[in-house]
Order: C-alpha cells, then structure tokens, then sequence
C-alpha cells in the first residue's frame, strides 16, 4: 500500500462546462457497456459507476450529443482495453502476445468486415464505435483516428514490458510514453467530428497546434497521475506513474515528488496560456474552434479526476481537492529538464502573457456553438 498524500487544489484557469444532456449520455454509455459486454463482469460493474458520459460531456459541452456519446462508449472501451488487457491480466506483462491482440484490433479499426477476433466482445465494441465514427466523420478524420489509435496500442506495448521486467523508466522516457499511453492523441479526432468540421492540414500539423495538443496531453496525463496516485499505489501488482518515477530516479519522498509534478504540470500549464495567445490570433474559425474543445479538455479531465469514484475510491477515500487554484506554484518561463518536450518553448515569444484564460481565448469562443 502508497503512503497518505494530501493532493493540493490543482491550477486550474480554465472555466468549467458540460453538456446538458450529460445524464442521459451517460446513462447510454452505460447501457452501451452492457448490450458490448465490455470487460468482464466485476470490471464493467466498475466502470459503469465511474461517470465516463459524464467526462465526455464535459470534454464537448457544445458537442452533438450523438457524438458525445461515441466519446463516451469510446472513453470506457479504453478503459476496457487499459484495465482488462493491460493492467489487470497475464496479458499486460507478455509484452509480445500484447502486441498481436493489439495489432489485431487495429486491424478490426481500419477493416470492420476482416474475420478476426470475431467472438471478442472488445472487437466487436470497436466495429461498433468504427462504424459511428466513420457515418459521423469524414474518411481522413476515421483515419487518424486509427493512426492515434496505433500510437496508445504501441505505447502500451512500451509500458508493458516495463511492467514484465518490474523496471521504471526515466522520467524523459516516462513522458514520451505517457504523451500516448493516456489516449490523449484518440480523443483529438471526435473533437472535430463533434463540431462538424475537419481541421485543414496546413494548421493541424503546424508545429504550434502539434505542441498545443501535447501540452494538453502533458497536463491530462499528469493531473491523472496526480489524482490517480492513491488508487494505483494500493494496486496489488506494478504501477506507474509520474510520483513513483521522480521517487525513484530523483530519490524523493511522496510528498515531495507531488509537489515537483504539481510544479512540472503548473509550468506546462502556463507556457500553454501563452502559445495560445500568441497562436489564436492569426488562427482560422476552426483552429479557435479546435484549440478551445483542447481547452475543455484539460478541465474536463481535471473536474472528472476529482469527483469520479475511479479515483475518488469511495472504499478506501482519497485525499483529493474539491477546488481549484487561480495561482500556479510554478510559472517560470524556462523549459523543464525533459529533453523530448523542450522543443514547445521554442514555439512560446518569452513573457507572452497572463494566466488567465479569458484573455487568450475569450469565453464567448470556448463555449458559442460552431
């Protein structure tokens, strides 16, 4: 069992927001889990109470609803994959069957009809979210949903076979995995298809949105390894997470490895306000419109981290916030010392700015309909 850690009121300046129809999206992906059979009996009962439709409400509060709710079936049939593949069975320490199942179902995502895994409930779930996606969106948009999809499947291939050799990686190694095996980069696709536009190329892959969506993806990441400590510490077999990297590498106690991750994500957090004020101005309607569903995003995560029985643990409770900080506990403008996200500070004019949403993205654009 992990120590005791009292999590501090997160940095948050982003304003919360959630789809009106969030209970009854909800209670879809729940039923939803049940007509799939995602996972098995005593893990989909888990995930059913851990308000998935919620989250994704959260995520697209202007979303269409129908769209909403294929991130939510999406957002639990991770979860399905996360917990059930990887984490709770034999399969997540043998690094190499892993990678044929996995490899499998990306199969099944770019080819519903090929006749693999035909009697598997998590293939079938993803013909099912496959063939929503694809009536919803366009043909790239299913496609990079799939090459995302490829990026969290050979991620966790990377983890577990950390997990097979009980190593812990180095925190520049840790970051580049944990950019991918959150299922951050998954999500990027729906929020286009939720607002019913596709992001131009030419924008997409500007090296400025590619670091925006990573610094979003960062501080997800971190804020789940933060708020998900106490719940994986108590975790009968290997975890990871950012706390137990920096104990490990660094040599810190607890208390202080939070208080150093709390710092990295507040950093992050801030260079983030000022890539966007130095990148919404010269953005067209859609890219507002995509950096402000990002947005949402990292709240979203962060309001759900905080009130969701996943990390809660209601059994044995948690010492999380109820509230959230206006003041980061680190807003210098210097790069943290992990080599592979150095480049974003490059991307960020030097005192670009408040950390104060409102004036990077006003609310009007993070909440008015496309």
């Amino acid at each position: 069992m992990g120590p005791e850690l009292t999590v501090p009121p997160i940095f948050s300046p982003i304003p919360p927001a959630i789809h009106p129809r969030h209970a009854a999206i909800d209670a879809r992906t729940a039923a939803w889990a049940e007509a799939f059979s995602i996972g098995n009996p005593e893990l989909r009962a888990r995930l059913v109470r851990h308000d998935i439709g919620t989250f994704s409400a959260m995520i697209l509060p202007e979303g269409r609803e129908e769209v909403v709710s294929i991130l939510a079936d999406f957002v639990l049939w991770l979860f399905g994959v996360d917990d059930g593949y990887c984490e709770e069975s034999d399969l997540g320490h043998r690094p190499g069957d892993l990678a044929a199942v996995l490899h499998r179902l990306l199969r099944v995502a770019q080819n519903p009809d090929t006749p693999l895994l035909e009697s598997d409930p998590i293939a079938t779930g993803l013909r099912d979210l496959r063939a929503r996606i694809s009536h919803h969106g366009t043909h790239g948009q299913a496609a990079r949903w799939i090459d995302a999809l490829r990026e969290y499947f050979f991620s966790v291939i990377w983890e577990a076979n950390h997990r097979q050799s009980g190593t812990v990686p180095d925190l520049n190694d840790y970051t580049l995995m944990r950019l991918y095996d959150g299922a951050t980069t998954v999500v990027l696709p729906l929020l286009e298809i939720a607002h019913g536009y596709e992001l131009q190329p030419h924008e997409r892959d500007h090296p400025a949105t590619r670091a925006a969506a990573e610094m979003a993806s960062f501080i997800i990441t971190w804020d789940n390894d933060i708020l998900s400590h106490h719940k994986e510490s108590r975790s009968p077999g290997y975890w990871l997470n950012v706390l137990r990297v920096l104990e490990h590498h660094h040599q810190l106690d607890p208390d202080e490895a939070l208080a150093v991750a709390v710092a990295q994500r507040d950093r992050v957090m801030c260079l983030y306000l000022r890539l966007l004020r130095d990148l919404t101005p010269r953005a067209s309607p859609q890219l507002h419109r995509y950096l402000a569903s990002i947005t949402h995003f990292i709240r979203g995560a962060q309001d759900w981290g905080i009130s969701s029985h996943r990390y809660t643990t209601p059994d044995d409770p948690a010492d999380l916030p109820t509230t959230f900080s206006d003041v980061p506990t680190d807003s210098s403008e210097e790069p943290l010392d992990i080599p592979v996200i150095t480049w974003w500070w490059d991307l960020v004019p030097e005192s670009a700015g408040a950390t104060n949403i409102e004036a990077v993205v006003p609310t009007a654009q993070l909440v008015a309909p496309a």
